[in-house]
């Protein structure tokens, strides 16, 4: 055999570096390779670096073996600036159109609050039970992250009301389950590409988040907010980097 390039060599031990995030992730997440889902693809690759979208091959080599579903994809990566983001006033009008259009499912508005507010992603409101969630006849709190937050009205009283009805509680489906966004499967919450696509009839959920979290690293300090929201330091670093860069923008345009 002829030698291997240093740059070849180089490029197989990346392909092998991002599998193997990727395989941890999933273990986290007590997810198994054949369980594997575009909406945890979709999740793992925007939580991480643009090198990430190399994991394409690893997936490719994973359907063809009949390890992962068939039909999984790897989004080509944005480049950096590119993706869409949902402007501060945007974001305003979606929030109030949640609070204040009656017609809107309960647990449809209570989703919607954690994305414009928090900036959660839909796999991790999905996976929320009653025990991160405390309601009193005075205060409404949701642990995201280690701290938990107050929700003041009128974001509480969403809340409030799918406490009182969270759904599918009258079939055999969801006995004495603790799941908040309960599904239609037996014992299981709402999965995430079902609660995104509820949502995208008021907005995109990921614009949404993106441009939460754009605003929010202008308001706190990068690690208060991570702590907080459940996210990684590094992932809010980066947020808060765009933040600055755009504001620098701003101000050299206005001089």
């Amino acid at each position: 055999m002829d030698e291997v390039t240093r740059g070849t060599f180089l490029r197989v031990k990346q392909e092998v570096t991002v599998a193997i995030d990727l395989l941890n992730w999933l273990t986290g997440h007590d997810i198994k390779l054949p369980e594997l889902q575009q909406s945890h693809l979709d999740v793992w690759q925007a939580e991480g670096p643009t090198t990430r979208r190399i994991a394409e091959r690893f997936l490719k080599w994973a359907i063809k073996t009949k390890a992962a579903p068939a039909g999984l994809t790897i989004v080509p990566h944005r480049r950096r600036g590119t993706s869409p983001r949902l402007t501060k006033p945007g974001q305003d009008e979606a929030l109030k159109r949640v609070i204040l259009e009656d017609e809107l499912e309960t647990r449809d508005r209570a989703a919607a609050i954690l994305i414009l507010v928090f900036g959660q992603q839909a796999e991790n409101i999905a996976r929320l039970t009653w025990n991160d969630v405390t309601i009193t006849d005075e205060l409404v709190t949701i642990q995201l992250g280690t701290i938990k937050i107050a929700l003041p009205d009128p974001l509480a009283q969403p809340w409030r009301e799918l406490a009182a009805n969270p759904g599918h509680d009258l079939t055999a489906s969801h006995p004495n389950t603790r799941w908040v966004f309960r599904g239609a499967s037996l014992g299981r919450h709402i999965h995430p590409g079902h609660l995104t696509t509820r949502l995208s009839k008021l907005f995109s959920t990921r614009a949404a988040r993106l441009g939460t979290l754009h605003e929010l690293t202008k308001l706190a300090p990068v690690a208060i907010i991570a702590e907080t929201l459940g996210y990684s330091p590094a992932t809010i670093e980066r947020h808060a980097a765009d933040s600055a860069a755009a504001y620098a923008q701003y101000i050299a345009a206005r001089k």
